[in-house]
């Protein structure tokens, strides 16, 4: 049994982790470089990790099912609660904005149509989903993830059978810090912790265990995905890396599919949980919440945002950079004997701070 339940909390936060942020990953890489991408895989990967092991510790050593949001207001106050609120904000809209300018570039080439038309078709249709309360996704979770590593691994075949070292060899010295904003994005996961801990309520003393797994196993697999793209493309790697492949049109075909669902079922879930938001925490109208849900990515697009890669770019740095100072700030207030305890010295959280302010200022003043 408990080897089961942590198998489930590993699973609860790979798939957390690892969305459809991965179909970014191979582009930042190979506007850097392989050799620096995966630095800043590794590098990211590292530093998350503490962050994620701080979220843990502070879970267990707060009473009661809470998210970061509440654990914020607890131990930094109101104003604390407010900001993490906000980064939280940030990154939902971040995500559905990036993935409806994905879901166009990506219906359009599948289907050979216009992409703004082809985006416009797929909100119209998630966004009755999300007016509706209807996730049809909630029941199929099995078999997404069964199709989500299925295709993956499939795509990883007959790419990888396209790899040539040359093209990993290469380095940008114009895009060093390139890959920051889009590898955060892909490896952000803390708030699946609170749901970890509940799942491990038996035997709290394999969260640690289950932490570092769920969050190591992502670092390995984007190192191996970014590893197949570049590889077989060099620097002509997509915004989405599943779009314009020149390989076989049937795997160009398949490697669309597998993004639209991906990107498609990361919408609706974010989409209903951020109406949630609205209407059970804040009592906002249902048709309100519904429209501050879909509509705001949907204006932003409509208003010029654009690229797949830049909006996930500053989504990572600047959500991802604010919820984990926060996190460290938390993590300095709190008291007690858990499971576990990390001990983290002023100058590790002072790294973490400043690694996280330098990645914000970077990712605004580049992109």
């Amino acid at each position: 049994m408990k080897s089961k339940n942590l198998v489930a909390a590993v699973a609860t936060m790979i798939g957390m982790i690892i969305g459809a942020g991965v179909l970014g990953i191979p582009y930042a890489v190979a506007k850097s470089g392989f050799l620096i991408g995966a630095a800043h895989i590794i590098v990211l990967g590292l530093a998350l990790l503490i962050i994620n092991l701080y979220v843990g510790e502070i879970s267990l050593l707060t009473e009661g099912r809470h998210q970061l949001t509440r654990y914020a207001e607890k131990y930094l106050g109101k104003k604390g609660k407010h900001l993490m609120l906000a980064a939280m904000a940030v990154g939902i809209y971040g995500a559905l904005t990036a993935y409806l300018i994905g879901e166009g570039a990506s219906l359009g080439e599948l289907f050979g149509i216009n992409p703004f038309i082809a985006m416009i078709i797929f909100f119209v249709i998630i966004s009755y989903f999300i007016f509706r309360d209807i996730n049809i996704i909630k029941n199929a979770e099995i078999f997404l993830n069964a199709f989500r590593f299925i295709a993956i691994a499939a795509l990883l075949l007959f790419v990888f059978a396209a790899f040539r070292f040359e093209n990993i060899s290469y380095i940008d010295r114009g895009n060093l810090l390139f890959p920051y904003g889009i590898v955060f994005f892909a490896l952000m996961g803390a708030a699946a912790i609170p749901e970890m801990r509940d799942m491990l309520k038996n035997d709290k003393k394999l969260l640690k265990k289950a932490i570092i797994l769920g969050s190591l196993i992502p670092v390995c697999f984007y190192l191996v995905f970014s590893l197949a793209f570049v590889g077989a493309f060099g620097a002509n790697v997509s915004e989405i890396a599943t779009s314009g492949m020149s390989l076989h049109k049937y795997i160009a075909v398949f490697g669309n599919i597998f993004a639209i669902i991906s990107m498609a079922a990361a919408f609706l879930v974010l989409g209903l949980a951020l109406k949630w938001v609205f209407r059970y925490d804040y009592g906002v109208n249902r048709h309100i919440a519904f429209l501050l849900a879909c509509g705001v990515p949907l204006a932003l697009v409509l208003l010029g945002v654009s690229g797949f890669a830049k909006v996930i770019a500053i989504t990572g740095a600047v959500a991802g950079g604010v919820e984990g100072i926060i996190i460290v700030l938390m993590h300095r207030k709190v008291k007690g004997k858990a499971e576990y305890n990390i001990k983290s010295p002023l100058v590790v959280d002072i790294l973490h701070i400043s690694l996280f302010i330098a990645g914000i200022i970077y990712t605004f003043i580049a992109l």
